[in-house]
């Protein structure tokens, strides 16, 4: 893979500091009312609630909007502003605090009283003390549902503001809130080469919960994880015409665009760092499911339900319980790969899915999203979405990181050198280069798993990704999975010192032995069919007369214009007439 150009991005969300990302998610959540064209707020209501300048307010107004992404708003113009929001920053951290603590509580405590409080807990700190108007300020910035929640009872909170059963709160147009799950296939997967059965593959899916239309998948033979989820996401996204295209899968796929809200379950999966940074960073809000509230719906199971029943009907299936696949070979009958199933999903998403019609919405989930698209005679259609400007930079926005110092010859990820003229300046890097026992700076470095031929580098003074490829350029592009499978093999064979010549020379040993199994396999199959043509034609019943054309007017009847012809029936020499014998 060739070393890239600069991406002219903002901030990588795994390079800011957490107090950087502090102050870009204060200014996001001031200016986020105007951004989201909130009825009712104005820049002179937010001025007045937030304490901010109009001046301030609308230069972070126009760094937002010149890139729509929360990392935009985290520069600092110089370093008296860095040192002012910092002070502000603490001084808003002890506000917060004393605001979950007292104010948040079933003893109401007054607006005044928790005032008093924060001048009390900012003295201890030795902190400049906020005005009482700040404090009311960021009261009143509490939702009220939240609020009763937490300082009567939240069964009050839900009986007032949670919605009735089959339907979901904000889920009023297209990407408004997209639900996301993961779920095992009932289905045995082969490999590309022996097209042996390798295992049960697990979906990533999600869902726009206003249109019920699937915006984005992922298949993998991995289990859950932050992996799956980030390619899902950007997979919901990105617009999918090439992706598509590079499938042979006819259709369209209209969904694309930032969400502005995934509702998920609490797995681990969906609590990592990198996923609450990426949606930060495109202004995603994350909302966890409550345990034990079908009132929510259930919109992402549905779905899931459904492709798996789906599944049920294709050869290597291995169905739902125990009875239905006692008499049934699922390993015999696989014939899938990981990239076929993607196929067949894709299309039965784009050509039966999307255009069946749901009792939920009355429509099929095509008509209803280009209804919120385009409006119709009762609803205002909100727009189609704005690509992403960076595409690369949102895929690597939602893959895992890994961090790594730099050394003369590049970086070692597990067990692999990348270099790039690029990492030159940071070879032995310092995090603080001026004290007595100085430590190696790390860097922050994503890889797509589909392909680690390269790896990218978030530079932290250019403020921009780059490709690093092999150091060895000469090594061939493999997957995560090929190199797992490389290091299975040596362990097997009780290699207990491995560099990147072994993993890159078993790598070719292993190709070598795929490709003559499947010359053997294809030589053994073309003798087969062979033999069960030579064998049909051996014992196939001979006739002297088959090649020998008959003539079709020369039946041997006579037509006797003064015979008379009876019925069937009445014929005198019928020979199955009884008296005839």
């Amino acid at each position: 893979m060739e070393e890239l150009v600069p991406l002219n991005s903002p901030k990588a969300v795994s390079d800011l500091s957490n107090e950087d990302w502090k102050i870009a998610q204060y200014r996001y959540n001031i200016i986020a009312p105007i951004v989201n064209n909130v009825p009712g707020i104005t820049v002179a209501k937010v001025c007045e609630m937030s304490g901010v300048p109009r001046r301030t307010l609308h230069r972070w107004l126009d760094r937002y909007r010149a890139n729509p992404v929360l990392s935009s708003l985290a520069k600092t113009e110089n370093k008296r502003n860095r040192y002012n929001y910092q002070l502000a920053t603490n001084v808003e951290d002890v506000i917060q605090t004393v605001i979950q603590e007292k104010y948040l509580r079933k003893q109401k405590l007054s607006i005044r009283k928790v005032s008093l409080d924060v001048a009390l807990a900012c003295r201890e700190h030795g902190l400049e003390i906020p005005h009482y108007s700040t404090v009311r300020r960021r009261i009143h910035l509490i939702g009220e549902e939240e609020k009763l929640a937490r300082r009567q009872h939240r069964s009050i909170a839900e009986n007032k503001y949670q919605p009735l059963n089959g339907h979901f709160p904000g889920a009023d147009y297209p990407l408004a809130v997209v639900q996301i799950d993961h779920t095992p296939l009932d289905i045995i997967c082969v490999d590309d080469v022996y097209r042996e059965p390798v295992g049960k593959p697990w979906v990533t899916m999600a869902i726009d919960v206003y249109s019920r239309m699937v915006v984005g998948f992922y298949i993998s033979l991995d289990p859950p994880g932050a992996l799956g989820t980030g390619l899902c996401l950007s997979h919901a996204i990105l617009p999918k015409d090439l992706w598509l295209s590079s499938l042979d899968v006819k259709g369209k796929w209209q969904c694309y665009g930032v969400m502005r809200a995934i509702h998920m379950d609490n797995a681990k999966e969906f609590h990592g760092k990198m996923l609450e940074r990426a949606c930060q960073e495109y202004g995603i809000e994350i909302n966890f499911r409550p345990v034990a509230k079908p009132n929510y719906g259930g919109h992402i199971e549905r779905l899931l339900g459904t492709v798996l029943q789906e599944i049920h009907t294709l050869p290597g299936t291995t169905f739902s319980n125990t009875k239905e696949r006692k008499y049934y070979d699922a390993e015999g009958r696989a014939c899938f790969t990981i990239k076929e199933l993607e196929r067949w999903l894709a299309t039965f998403i784009v050509g039966v899915y999307h255009n069946r019609r749901h009792n939920s919405i009355n429509t099929t989930p095509v008509a209803r999203y280009l209804e919120g698209i385009n409006g119709s005679d009762t609803q205002i259609g909100i727009g189609w979405s704005e690509p992403v400007a960076n595409e690369l930079k949102l895929k690597l926005d939602f893959m895992p990181f890994v961090e790594r110092t730099v050394q003369r010859y590049g970086v070692a990820i597990d067990m692999i050198w990348y270099y790039g003229d690029v990492l030159r300046k940071w070879v032995h890097a310092y995090e603080k280069p001026n004290v007595r026992n100085p430590v190696l700076r790390k860097f922050a470095f994503k890889r797509d798993p589909r392909d680690i031929s390269a790896v990218y580098f978030y530079d932290p003074e250019i403020e921009d990704y780059f490709c690093i490829p092999y150091r060895n350029t000469t090594h061939p592009s493999i997957t995560i999975w090929e190199y797992k499978q490389i290091l299975r093999t040596l362990k097997a064979r009780g290699m207990e010192h491995v560099d990147e010549n072994l993993i890159f020379d078993t790598y070719a040993q292993m190709r070598d032995i795929e490709e003559k199994a499947a010359n053997q396999a294809a030589i053994a199959k073309r003798r087969k069919a062979n033999e069960r043509k030579e064998l049909a034609t051996k014992n196939s019943i001979k006739n002297e007369f088959e090649r020998e054309e008959p003539e079709i007017n020369d039946t041997g009847f006579k037509y006797d214009p003064n015979e008379e012809y009876l019925p069937f029936e009445e014929l005198i020499h019928d020979p199955f007439n009884q008296n005839n014998r």
